[in-house]
């Protein structure tokens, strides 16, 4: 059987989903505020693991930087090939697994965006990411994770909700599994008669749990954040920031 992150068809499927026209201003913000976060200058070299469609790599490169966008999925690198192209944007972009991909000793920076990090069942696997980030890492380059920390989960958590999007219904079922270790979805697509069904389950992590990760990988320091902007970690976050420095 097919691991869910390994089905073309779920990444075909869902990508409306998942890369709704998004407004470039808030490309363009959420990129300011990695610039600001992190300290990174253009003409760096930024890995952006997970990359998708490119919407983070693209913008970092039109602001200078020296970028590699790496993803699994062949038709996400073609569309963001073409947008490089169009824009004649020099990005380099590879389809891989980001439990394969390294480059030892060759970025400043790596970003993860959106909840790409804690796919694979195994621990170890997810383990192995932070491994190959923490050896393609120049000395003192660094990791920024973002994904939905577990006490943010645990307050908003709602069983099931749906929405509609350019005429397409979206249902989303959940279930934590396995101690607040691991949650399991269910996503639903209607589309006029047409209905598409995927089961998806990924790892949910604590500031702790990241932070400890991290810190085995073998990264020096680690400072966690509740949103880009830079806020605490707190009640009141909106997402999990990790920034980890080789």
């Amino acid at each position: 059987m097919v691991e869910w992150y390994n089905n073309d068809e779920f990444w075909d499927v869902m990508s409306h989903k998942l890369f709704a026209v998004k407004d470039p201003a808030e490309t363009k913000k959420e990129i300011e505020q990695i610039i600001s976060l992190t300290g990174i200058t253009p003409g760096s070299k930024l890995l952006d693991l997970c990359c998708g469609q490119g919407r983070h790599s693209l913008e970092f490169a039109r602001r200078g930087y020296k970028v590699t966008g790496v993803d699994r999925t062949k038709r996400y690198l073609e569309k963001a090939k073409k947008e490089a192209a169009r824009e004649n944007l020099s990005v380099e972009f590879i389809e891989d697994d980001m439990t394969d991909f390294k480059r030892k000793i060759y970025f400043n920076a790596i970003i993860t965006m959106y909840t790409s990090f804690g796919y694979f069942e195994e621990h170890n696997d997810n383990m192995k990411v932070l491994y190959n980030s923490y050896s393609s890492l120049k000395k003192k380059g660094l990791l920024l994770i973002d994904v939905v920390g577990k006490e943010i989960l645990q307050r908003k958590f709602t069983e099931r909700e749906s929405f509609e999007l350019d005429g397409i219904t979206y249902i989303e079922e959940r279930k934590v599994i396995n101690n607040w270790s691991r949650i399991e979805n269910r996503w639903i697509m209607l589309k006029d008669n047409l209905q598409k069904e995927f089961k998806l389950s990924h790892w949910i992590y604590s500031e702790n749990e990241l932070k400890k990760m991290l810190s085995n990988a073998g990264f020096s320091s680690v400072k966690i954040f509740g949103d880009l902007a830079g806020k605490k970690y707190d009640e009141n976050a909106e997402r999990l920031i990790a920034i980890a420095v080789k």
